[in-house]
């Protein structure tokens, strides 16, 4: 008997195969007391752990394939730094001292202290770096307890499984991806997890969040994963398997399609130009895009080079780092100003004071660089001085006011006189814009276009602000939805406070690369869309066969309606 389940599908694609089921990952860590003379011991055994870590990360590292987009390779950068950071090792080692216990048990209270605090970061994406915590100590764990988890030994000849685990490290994910893994399916996770990341650059078709997985399935029984829909239909009968099989061929032959329009202009039926750009993380990245066809980059977070590390990085640092992305994008490349909460990782660089209870209504992104000048001011140095290696625009993250747009510019301004006084080359026309992402910004956004050169909308935040609600939360993200006639408006009102200004309107967030609101976001007026790459070439090709007057009749209408029932009828037939 066929059995359905449901999660949330974050990578597409279609598998067909046999079931796998992974050991689960979070292991069970004793705690003892230790006699005075048997602690150095202790230290010396959870020392040769964390070699043994880094060790199995470089390994893993090694295996990657060349030409693999730098986002994969990241994320063992990051926990081979994450083995390092003083907040794991040294905390781990002073437990060990001060307290007399074992390393095990020191290990799990340095990792729930360092968990701690990504929870209380306020960025969705940034707070899910605490899976990185808990991927790195429980390798660790997992070597002090001679526990280490061991994937299935498979040659690449063998038929692909389809893998079953309450979690995935990012480790694991690279090799299984040679290992002819036909899709993922996890029980915990959400779309801005690690496997929903990593399957998605890898092309695995995945779900998250899919509860009682492993209780559900059994290893070697056959499953249908569908991605897209977030479905697992376990023991299917034959029908279901030719009806499946069927689709995947077509989405074979649909990709195979997409790639022809890579460089065919995102042009509209009736005439109308669109630009498609990129969201990127990494220098390597830049080519993923290129490839993809994207235009230029329209994100760059910067929060990567002030994470896991003691002290601030410095000017210089930063300017290294930011002329090595702007040389290596094609186009131009908007690039975000620090857009961190009060958390540890800038601590150093900012006033002591208490944490905040709800940091995502504190002292973050501009918030915080208006707090701390000197931090922005150095930012900003060297984010004007890698301007001369491209088409650089700074782009302010929460602005609120017209207030706190000045504020910023104004200091912009200063940095720029201060290079110049001192001889510095500098990038000329460096455009400065506002993200546009609570609502505040979007109702003021008449104000806010008299001063910004472009904006651009930031709907994860935009959603999240104007719901009230907290995407990442378990308990309330059913309530996460970006066609609320609320969101709708604001989208409207900020591009039409562009238009009338004439400044470009952008979007950023993750509705301008799903292309179930490409047709909607064209109705509104959007011509400029920032995606992760691999989602470039199926909004140009439904941009391609869009006529836009016709969609920005159809939203007109949609936004003066008041019946949910009549509005949802007008998007769908969008």
């Amino acid at each position: 008997m066929s059995l359905w389940l449901s999660g949330i599908g974050v990578s597409r694609g279609i598998a067909i195969a046999r079931v796998q089921k992974l050991h689960g990952t979070d292991l069970d860590a004793p705690e003892y007391s230790l006699a005075p003379d048997e602690v150095e011991a202790e230290v010396a055994r959870f020392a040769l752990a964390i070699q043994r870590a880094r060790t199995q990360l470089q390994a893993v590292k090694a295996q990657i394939p060349g030409g693999t987009p730098g986002d994969i390779t990241a994320f063992i950068d990051t926990h081979l730094l994450m083995v390092e950071d003083r907040s794991i090792s040294e905390a781990t080692m002073q437990t060990i001292r001060e307290q007399r216990i074992n390393a095990e048990a020191a290990l799990r209270r340095a990792r729930d202290a360092l968990m701690a605090v990504f929870e209380q970061m306020d960025d969705p994406y940034l707070r899910t770096r605490r899976d990185d915590v808990q991927h790195v100590c429980g390798r660790v764990l997992g070597i002090l307890l001679k526990s280490e988890r061991q994937l299935p030994e498979r040659n690449e000849l063998a038929d692909p499984l389809v893998v079953i685990a309450d979690d995935i490290t990012p480790a694991d994910i690279i090799l299984l991806a040679q290992q002819q893994v036909a899709a993922l399916v996890t029980e915990f996770g959400g779309p801005l997890s690690h496997t929903a990341i990593l399957a998605r650059s890898l092309g695995i078709p995945a779900i998250v969040g899919l509860r009682d997985a492993r209780r559900l399935l059994t290893d070697g029984e056959w499953v249908i994963v569908d991605g897209e829909a977030g479905h697992v239909l376990a023991a299917p009968e034959e029908s279901a398997k030719a009806f499946y099989r069927d689709k995947q061929a077509q989405q074979a032959a649909y990709r195979t399609e997409l790639i022809k329009l890579k460089n065919e202009p995102a042009l509209s039926r009736d005439g109308v130009a669109c630009r498609l750009l990129a969201n990127i993380e990494m220098a390597g990245d830049a080519a993923m895009a290129a490839e993809y066809g994207a235009e230029g980059v329209g994100l760059y977070r910067t929060e990567f080079l002030f994470m896991n590390r003691a002290g601030l990085p410095t000017e210089d640092e930063q300017y290294e780092a930011y002329s090595a992305i702007v040389s290596a994008v094609q186009g131009p490349i908007t690039i975000r100003t620090l857009d961190l909460g009060a958390d540890k990782q800038v601590d150093s660089g900012r006033s002591q004071g208490p944490t905040p209870n709800n940091p995502a209504l504190g002292l973050r992104a501009i918030r915080l660089c208006l707090k701390e000048p000197e931090l922005f001011r150095t930012q900003v140095r060297a984010l004007l001085r890698a301007a001369r290696h491209g088409q650089v625009k700074i782009m302010l993250p929460m602005i609120s006011s017209l207030h706190e747009y000045r504020q910023a510019t104004a200091l912009i301004d200063a940095a720029r006189e201060e290079l110049l006084t001192e001889g510095a080359a500098l990038g000329e026309a460096v455009e400065i814009g506002a993200m546009i992402e609570v609502p505040a910004a979007a109702i003021a956004a008449p104000m806010l276009a008299r001063s910004a050169q472009f904006f651009s909308i930031g709907t994860n935040d935009l959603i999240q602000y104007t719901l009230a609600i907290d995407r990442v939360d378990d308990e309330v993200n059913y309530l996460y939805d970006p066609l609320h006639p609320a969101v709708l408006r604001l989208i409207a009102m900020t591009i039409e406070a562009g238009a009338k200004a004439g400044i470009p309107v952008a979007m950023c967030g993750e509705m301008a690369g799903d292309p179930r609101f490409t047709r909607l976001l064209l109705g509104l007026g959007l011509t400029e869309f920032s995606m992760h790459p691999s989602s470039v070439l199926e909004v140009k090709r439904i941009i391609r066969e869009s006529r836009v007057q016709d969609l920005r009749r159809r939203a007109k209408r949609l936004l003066a309606c008041t019946d949910p029932v009549e509005m949802q009828t007008l998007i769908d037939g969008l």
